[in-house]
C-alpha cells in the first residue's frame, strides 16, 4: 500500500514538474498520526530583465541640465557670415550647410566698411574720387596698418576657356566648379575649414535620422531652408556687375588710398579691374521679392529658436556645439584667407609694407616714382602756394 503511494506521488510530481509546479511537503500539526502529505505550489519566477530603449536614454541623458533655450544662440548678432560673404564678393549654395550664429543678419555685409568710403587718387592721370565698393573698403580695413603703406595688386578674371580642352562640356563643367568652390592651392586652409563646417551640419541631420529625433530633423532643415533663402537673395543681388565706368583695355593704373587711421593703402592693376574692384555698387538694392524673402529668413530663425524646445536634451547639447563649431571654423577660414574675390578679380597684398615717420615722406617717394604731384595737392598732401585754382580737393 506504502509502495503503490510512493509510486502515485511519484507520478503526479512527474506530471506537476511538467506544468513548473513542485510539490512540497507540508508537516501537520505536532502531535499529529497524519502522514506526511504534499500540495503544489507554484515555482516563484524571476523578475525580467529589460533593456532600455534607445530613445529613453536620449531623453533622459543630463536629466539634470536645461537647454531648452540652446536655440538662442542662432540669434547671436556675430558678424563671420558676413564677413565670408564680403571676402568671397557673392555666396554659393553650400553656404546653405553652414549653420552659425549671426547668418540671419548676411544681408548686412555692406555695412561691415561701418560707414567709410576712403578718398582715392589715380597716381596715373591725378583724378580723385572715392572708393565706392564697401567690400573693398572692408578689405582694405582689415589689411591695412597705421603708418605703413601696404600694396595690393588686383589680378583679372581667369579665362579658363583658353587651356587645353577642347570639349564644350568639360569646359563649362570646369567652369561650374570654379565659380562654386573657388578652390586653389595657396588657399587650401581656408577652404577645408569652410568645408568642414558644411559637414558637420550633414553629419548631425544624420544622427538626428539615425536617432528619430524628427525635431532636431525639421529644426536643422528650418535653418537650411533660410539660409539658403540668404543666400539666393545675395548672389541675385551681385550677380551683374552695374555700372563701373568706360572700359580702358589695356591701361595699367596705380591709385593711393587714405584709409582711416592713417592706413595707406596702394592697388595697381589694369584700369578696369582696379574699377571693377573700387566704383559702382557691390550690392544692388534688393526688389520685393527679395526684400519679402529676407524678412521671411529671419522670421524662421526666431520661430526656430522656439522650436528647439521640443527636442531632448541630447539633441538640444547637440545643436548647441554644431553652431558654436561651426561659427569656429568659419571665423577660421576667414581669419585665414588672405585674398579677396569681386566680379571675378582676386585683390590679394603684394609684398611686405613700408613704414615712414611722416606722410609728406610717403607723398615725396610716391611723387618721383609716378612723375607727377597733381593728385598729391588734390588729396591735400602736399601744399603749393604758387597757384590757388590747384587747392587741394575737399573730401
Amino acid at each position: 500500500m506504502l509502495r503503490q503511494g510512493n509510486k502515485m506521488f511519484f507520478v503526479l510530481n512527474t506530471l506537476l514538474m511538467s506544468q513548473k509546479v513542485r510539490i512540497l511537503p507540508y508537516q501537520l500539526l505536532a502531535g499529529s498520526q497524519e502522514p506526511n502529505m504534499y500540495i503544489p505550489k507554484p515555482v516563484a519566477k524571476f523578475p525580467r530583465l529589460q533593456t532600455p530603449d534607445s530613445s529613453s536614454t536620449m531623453s533622459n541623458f543630463l536629466p539634470n541640465i536645461s537647454l531648452d533655450a540652446a536655440g538662442l544662440i542662432t540669434l547671436a548678432e556675430i558678424t563671420v557670415v558676413a564677413e565670408r560673404t564680403a571676402l568671397t564678393g557673392t555666396s554659393i549654395y553650400a553656404d546653405s550647410l553652414v549653420l552659425c550664429p549671426g547668418f540671419h543678419r548676411q544681408q548686412s555685409a555692406p555695412e561691415l566698411n561701418g560707414g567709410e568710403f576712403p578718398a582715392v587718387a589715380a597716381m596715373t592721370t591725378g583724378y580723385v574720387f572715392r572708393v565706392e565698393n564697401s567690400a573693398t573698403v572692408t578689405f582694405l580695413k582689415r589689411h591695412g596698418k597705421t603708418g605703413q603703406l601696404v600694396t595690393v595688386e588686383v589680378l583679372p578674371p581667369k579665362d579658363i576657356h583658353n587651356n587645353k580642352f577642347d570639349n564644350v562640356c568639360l569646359t563649362r563643367l570646369l567652369d561650374y566648379i570654379g565659380a562654386c568652390f573657388h578652390v586653389e592651392m595657396a588657399t587650401l586652409i581656408p577652404h577645408l575649414l569652410y568645408w568642414s563646417a558644411a559637414i558637420a551640419s550633414l553629419a548631425i541631420l544624420g544622427l538626428f535620422v539615425y536617432i528619430q529625433e524628427w525635431w532636431g530633423v525639421f529644426c536643422l532643415l528650418v535653418l537650411m531652408f533660410s539660409r539658403f533663402c540668404n543666400v539666393w537673395v545675395i548672389r541675385q543681388r551681385a550677380k551683374n556687375m552695374g555700372w563701373k565706368g568706360a572700359s580702358e583695355p589695356g591701361v595699367h593704373g596705380d591709385l593711393l588710398i587714405l584709409m582711416g587711421g592713417d592706413c595707406w593703402i596702394r592697388m595697381q592693376g589694369a584700369v578696369d579691374d582696379l574699377k571693377a574692384v573700387t566704383s559702382g555698387q557691390w550690392l544692388r538694392d534688393r526688389t520685393s521679392l527679395e526684400e519679402f524673402l529676407t524678412a521671411l529668413s529671419t522670421v524662421l530663425v526666431y520661430i526656430n529658436a522656439a522650436l528647439v524646445s521640443n527636442i531632448c536634451t541630447f539633441g538640444q547639447l547637440v545643436l548647441l556645439l554644431l553652431f558654436i563649431f561651426s561659427a569656429a571654423l568659419l571665423f577660421l577660414s576667414n581669419a585665414t584667407t588672405t585674398a579677396m574675390k569681386m566680379y571675378g578679380r582676386t585683390i590679394q597684398v603684394k609684398g611686405p609694407p613700408r613704414q615712414y615717420l611722416r606722410r609728406r615722406d610717403m607723398a615725396d617717394e610716391l611723387i618721383r616714382e609716378s612723375n607727377r604731384k597733381d593728385w598729391a595737392r588734390r588729396l591735400g598732401l602736399i601744399v603749393d602756394d604758387d597757384d590757388t585754382s590747384q587747392s587741394p580737393v575737399v573730401m
